[in-house]
């Protein structure tokens, strides 16, 4: 089928659906403005899965259509862009600009790698090791993008042949799930996990702090680093004897970059000081107080120029994240979420456990072939609604983690586009592999939920 004839019929799909819902008779206990937020939902729904127009676009589009359906005024939806989320991501953006345009990300990732320079094996997992480590400081997609051609050439110096080579195949797919699994660890590894916050935030006006995150998770991406190189191992023999070519690279590269700049001296102070406010300060001055200041410093400091953010920084996240917030917020106020929540708990009572152990696997299968940031604003507005007896911010952790945790196809999440790229595995040998990674990953997520977790106070 000609893509033409696709986006046709996707449209049309789409199109009839929302009609459909909104035309329907009225339902019991479902408000005329929740029927239109369900509306505005379901078309939303279908172009977040399809991707038949830019996930951007389907947000405005969801801003656009609130005010015009009569759900809420104008000035609310538009309002809701200012969400607390919004620009701690944007503050955490340009950190990350700064972080490589000096080149001290480049410098971190290579003296990580130097330091397992001396075997296969170890080599295998530092490349794990390095990419989780500089995912729970940067997006996760820009973390890929900068180790991989430091791979690359290191598989150009041992002579692996992409598609033969078993341990190109490992080194390739120790960068991607390494990524994958450390972009879970904060909230600065992926933008599902500032959009979660935010959606959490303006439907309980509850927040969830820096440190908490990292308590809560850091201990299960600990483990589930540990148990993606038994996979990679498992899956994938060791053929070479020797990394001594690599290391030369490594050596060479790390030398060229000389001592360290005046730039990267700042903005790493200016890292550790962030990340030390974020810690202990974010629930008095607020995350995005802290990650916009660190920004301003960095222009102070004259480190960056706007120029360079322009050129980075995702803008169609910060436009999907006002859509996916203020769909939320309506589904909340219209309780057009209560009204299907209390379809579904009137047919299926689920315990709690069970309820987390189900929309963690919903999460998990879905963001493999969908964004992850879709994925969340799909799926958490239903998840607030349906676990209506179960802490709010456990549905937080139940579905923004696993929705990150994408190891089988390219398109499930960024690093794994760009490794798959590099032609030295094929999407069956990731289906294989990542299918055991994906199970292992959701029962230690599980195990964690349910012996950890109550641990530090998160009961269900």
């Amino acid at each position: 089928m000609k893509m033409t004839k696709w986006r046709i019929l996707i449209f049309s799909i789409a199109l009839v659906a929302f009609f459909t819902v909104l035309f329907l008779p009225q339902p019991h206990g479902l408000s005329i403005p929740g029927k239109r937020v369900l509306a505005i939902f379901t078309l939303c729904l279908i172009f977040w899965i399809s991707n038949v127009i830019p996930l951007s676009v389907t947000g405005l589009l969801a801003i656009v259509l609130l005010p015009l359906l009569n759900v809420v005024n104008t000035k609310t939806a538009f309002s809701l862009f200012g969400n607390e989320a919004v620009f701690f991501i944007l503050g955490a953006f340009i950190l990350a600009v700064a972080l490589m345009k000096t080149g001290l990300s480049a410098r971190l990732s290579l003296f990580f790698l130097n330091k397992f320079k001396k075997t296969p094996q170890k080599l295998l997992w530092g490349v794990i090791f390095s990419s989780a480590f500089l995912s729970f400081w940067m997006p996760e997609h820009a973390v890929a993008a900068l180790m991989f051609p430091i791979v690359l050439e290191i598989a150009d110096s041992l002579k692996l042949k992409p598609g033969a080579s078993s341990y190109g195949k490992s080194l390739f797919l120790s960068l991607a799930w390494g990524t994958v699994i450390g972009g879970v660890a904060t909230l600065l590894g992926g933008a599902r996990n500032p959009l979660a916050i935010g959606l959490l935030y303006e439907r309980f006006k509850l927040k969830i702090g820096f440190l908490e995150w990292i308590i809560a998770i850091v201990p299960i991406v600990i483990i589930m680093l540990i148990f993606a190189y038994i996979n990679v191992r498992i899956f994938f023999k060791i053929d070479v004897k020797s990394i001594f070519p690599a290391e030369k690279v490594l050596v060479k590269k790390i030398k060229s970059l000389g001592p360290l700049s005046k730039d990267e001296k700042i903005v790493g102070i200016i890292l550790i000081i962030t990340i030390i406010c974020w810690i202990t300060l974010s629930n008095k001055i607020g995350l995005a107080n802290i990650s916009i200041f660190s920004a301003i410093s960095l222009f102070i400091f004259n480190v960056i120029h706007w120029k360079e953010v322009e050129e980075y920084v995702n803008w169609g996240v910060i436009l999907m994240y006002g859509g996916a917030i203020a769909l939320g917020f309506a589904l909340a106020r219209t309780q057009a979420a209560e009204w299907l929540a209390n379809l579904f708990i009137s047919k299926y009572e689920l315990s709690p456990f069970l309820f987390v152990i189900l929309i963690s696997l919903i999460a998990k299968l879905l963001t493999e072939g969908i964004s992850n940031t879709a994925a969340v604003a799909i799926l958490l507005p239903l998840g607030f609604a349906f676990g209506h007896n179960i802490n709010p911010i456990i549905i937080v952790y139940v579905i923004a983690v696993p929705a990150g945790l994408a190891f089988c196809l390219p398109m499930g999440t960024p690093p794994n586009a760009i490794c798959y790229s590099a032609g030295y595995y094929r999407i069956s040998d990731a289906g294989k592999a990542g299918l055991l990674l994906n199970l292992i990953s959701w029962l230690i997520f599980i195990l964690m939920m349910k012996f950890y977790w109550p641990l530090i106070g998160l009961t269900f």
